[in-house]
């Protein structure tokens, strides 16, 4: 294994924090798309039944999960 040099304060740290804020946008966005792929999911769940299907990653257990909703979502 390769033993990392730690960097000396001031060398080359604007790439470093450049690599950290471009590293948070992207965290950023994928939590957006998430958030906005739940909204979806839940504003169908307020017109009609809707059922999701997961595998555990961990297990491989099947976990079902059933919504049923009679209205909308206030916005």
């Amino acid at each position: 294994m390769a033993l990392r040099k730690e960097q000396e304060p001031g060398k080359d740290g604007g790439q470093n924090s450049d690599q950290v804020e471009q590293r948070l946008d992207t965290i950023d966005r994928r939590l957006d798309d998430i958030d906005s792929m739940i909204t979806a999911i839940a504003e169908r769940a307020m017109d009609r039944p809707i059922r999701l299907t997961l595998t555990c990653p961990s297990c491989g257990k099947i976990i079902e999960i059933g919504m049923v909703g009679t209205e909308r979502m206030p916005r």
